[in-house]
């Protein structure tokens, strides 16, 4: 498979060892000193793209390589707001388009569990509950877009929740989310629900990128030869729809 790197990073570069190693070619590498070089001419010469910048970029990045014809696989968080129009562009180009906030496969199992607790504390109410998250300081979202994910993934379970706040000391209605910035800290993500007598804690760490760029090497592996929107969970689930 030939894969473009648009965003060519700590992460972009971890993404390419990782596709070298599963015998993949990377035929396009985007940074900051060579956009010059991110052209549908160019595009075109690979099979599918991965793109890991930033929400302020993510947007634009996305579009080019689907009026190229070319898929994509896009990770940069923080845009959420914006991707019907990624979903929008995917549907006129009919290419695919597959966004996760996060490509873990660890981390997507999390989700699985995440959803399965949240639906069992649903008649708990004496468990409050709340989610935090750690990353690296150069990370420009706060909170994460894998911390969003998950109190959006509570709050379709939770019927006392009905939004998520950044406020640490929420309450009611309202599910907190705490998002902490530190030093060489690839992520981490835990939801906690506590009551009077006990707690319940779930909790992922990740040790290093190299988890993230698996899998986002496998959802472009998955998209390379199928038209549509996609998510992890299909990747995961190996759907063939």
């Amino acid at each position: 498979m030939k894969i473009a790197l648009i965003g060519y990073g700590k992460m972009g570069k971890v993404i390419e060892q990782v596709a070298l190693d599963r015998g993949h070619e990377i035929v396009l590498r985007i940074g900051s000193r060579n956009l010059q070089e991110f052209s549908p001419q160019n595009l075109v010469l690979a099979d599918v793209a991965i793109e890991f910048t930033g929400p302020e970029s993510a947007l634009h990045n996305v579009m080019q390589c689907m009026e190229a014809g070319v898929p994509v696989v896009c990770g940069s968080t923080g845009w959420n707001n914006k991707l019907y129009l990624a979903k929008e562009k995917c549907a006129v180009t009919h290419t695919a388009f597959l966004h996760a906030s996060n490509f873990s496969v660890g981390v997507n199992i999390f989700f699985e569990i995440n959803r399965q607790l949240a639906a069992l504390m649903n008649d708990r109410p004496e468990y409050e509950v709340r989610v935090e998250e750690t990353h690296h300081t150069e990370k420009k979202d706060a909170p994460s877009g894998t911390a969003i994910t998950i109190a959006e993934q509570i709050l379709e379970a939770l019927d006392r929740k009905e939004h998520w706040s950044p406020d640490a000391h929420a309450s009611g209605n309202l599910l907190p989310i705490v998002a902490y910035r530190e030093a060489d800290v690839p992520g981490k993500h835990n939801v906690k629900y506590s009551s009077a007598i006990d707690e319940i804690e779930i909790i992922h760490t990740a040790h290093s990128r190299e988890g993230f760029a698996l899998g986002a090497v496998l959802a472009a592996e998955y998209i390379r030869h199928r038209k549509g929107i996609f998510t992890m969970r299909d990747v995961l689930r190996g759907s063939d729809r």
